[in-house]
């Protein structure tokens, strides 16, 4: 099996259970890949003696990928903390805990994909790695590349503690109050991943009722909802959590906890644009004129409300590493740019080493809340005024061809000509492009991104109107145009929104 294909961003990823010859993720495979880190962190670190951290998420084959990513530490000469379930953040957090101070971190986790895939996360002082350390990795393995170590410690106790007593204390920390939840019912959906810890180790000790939460339990099956807050059964079942329980607040998060999204009390849903626009908020009311960092289908809507507040909505490209990699850029460049947010609702805040940290957007928001309810305010009333579209739709458009990306790219290229051309129709290509092509039609009161994606033989289109109907006619614009191509399969849905 060629390692390297395992390579899912700045993540490795694989099938880990199921039929034995799917299984991509062999023990053999494991320990490659893991002896690879370890010669690749030695060579960067400058350090023989290293010390390393290991976690995992609530998935079945986690045990057995943990067995082997420690069995291959201590070949190596590691040492190694055994930290058991955690999550992915904390996992980076070991690396700056004065009680750990590991070199590295590798956390055995899938995030929301399903249960019969996983993968590893690898860290260090610095943060996640990047796709291109990633691939040198991968290549380090193919190669074979290992160390012989002569000894190796391993330690096992409940370091998750030390990650659940720093955002306890930050909270007690920012509110001046050690019990500032008190009188608050907040109920927490963990989706049967790693996220069960945050209801009755930070909530509980900061005064709130958690009584009502849901799915804490951690079951690698996966069995009441996929747990991810993207996911639209997911968010209907923590909405009916916060009303069937009269809660204040109710936070979900996703399996490795890295995203997390928020319901107010009447069960309205905080997520996507309005996620980014109370977290927006947050930031904006402590550092005016501050850059806000999005992927780049948020709506005009957010851009506007973020705007209103005196702050600079800076769009980039989807995924979360290149939304954070630009913010860090930003901020180097002598701009202040303190949150980096994706749609898909990874949050990454300077203050918090630029960590994509689920439990660290929801403790912000719990310190507003308890902020907010001081003063008889209610968190729901920071993004009143948020203008929200009345229509909007992702529609994917799959390629069949050996060649997909160039040839896909060729049609962004062609879509980019065609809509130059349709200028004095209100068509007019948005000046913030920074992946595909993201266009203003004027007639439908709307826009579409069209973009490709990065690992499949998939365009992504999203579309949003702020008039009833606008999005038919923005699918009848892109309908007419993909149409006249040959070889473009898949065009059934666009033509139906088209009413065509």
């Amino acid at each position: 099996m060629d390692i390297k294909k395992l390579k899912s961003g700045s993540d490795v990823r694989g099938v880990s259970s199921g039929a034995e010859e799917d299984i991509q993720l062999t023990d053999e495979v494991v320990r490659s890949i893991v002896n690879a880190y370890v010669v690749w962190l030695a060579e960067k670190t400058g350090r023989p003696d290293l010390k390393i951290a290991v976690g995992h998420d609530s998935r079945l084959s986690a045990d057995r990928i943990t067995a082997a990513v420690t069995g291959a530490l201590k070949e190596s000469g590691v040492d190694v903390y055994i930290c058991g379930l955690a999550s992915t953040p904390a996992m980076f957090m070991m690396t700056r805990f004065d009680d750990v101070r590991a070199d590295g971190s590798i956390m055995v986790t899938a995030s929301h994909m399903p249960s019969d895939k996983n993968g590893l996360k690898f860290f260090t002082k610095e943060g996640g790695l990047s796709g291109g350390e990633i691939g040198e990795i991968l290549q380090m393995a193919s190669e074979g590349k290992r160390r012989r170590g002569h000894t190796s410690r391993s330690y096992t106790r409940d370091f998750m503690q030390l990650y659940c007593d720093h955002l306890v204390e930050y909270v007690r920390r920012s509110t001046g109050n050690d019990w500032p939840l008190s009188g608050c019912k907040i109920v927490v959906d963990a989706g049967n991943g790693a996220g069960g810890f945050y209801a009755d180790r930070v909530l509980k000790p900061l005064g709130a009722v958690t009584a009502g939460s849901q799915f804490l339990e951690p079951d690698g099956r996966f069995p009441n909802h996929i747990p991810n807050p993207e996911n639209k059964e997911a968010m209907e079942s923590i909405s009916r959590c916060v009303v069937q329980n009269k809660a204040d607040l109710g936070i979900i998060f996703d399996t490795d906890v890295d995203r997390a999204a928020i319901v107010s009390a009447d069960g309205a849903e905080i997520n996507r644009n309005r996620l980014i626009a109370l977290a927006a908020d947050i930031v904006l009311s402590e550092q005016p004129g501050a850059a806000i960092v999005t992927d780049s289908v948020t709506s005009d809507g957010l851009h506007e409300f973020i705007s209103v507040r005196g702050g600079v909505h800076h769009r980039f490209k989807r995924g979360y590493r290149n939304v954070i990699d630009e913010a860090v850029r930003l901020n180097k460049s002598g701009k202040n740019a303190p949150l980096a947010m994706e749609t898909s609702g990874h949050a990454a805040f300077k203050e918090n080493y630029f960590l994509d940290d689920g439990a660290y957007l929801a403790t912000r928001v719990v310190i507003k809340m308890a902020q907010l309810r001081a003063r008889g305010g209610d968190i729901s009333e920071l993004i009143a005024d948020l203008a929200l579209p009345k229509e909007e739709r992702e529609v994917r458009i799959r390629f069949s061809m050996p060649d997909w990306a160039s040839f896909g790219n060729m049609l962004i290229e062609k879509l980019t000509e065609f809509c130059t051309d349709k200028e004095k129709e209100s068509v007019r290509i948005a000046p913030d492009n920074y992946e595909g092509v993201r266009v203003n039609i004027g007639y439908a009161d709307g826009w579409f991104l069209a973009r490709m994606s990065v690992h499949d033989p998939v365009m992504v289109i999203n579309m949003e109107s702020n008039a009833f109907g606008g999005v038919s006619l923005l699918a009848r614009f892109l309908y007419a145009f993909f149409s006249s191509f040959t070889g473009v399969e898949g065009l059934t849905e666009l033509k139906v929104i088209a009413g065509l």
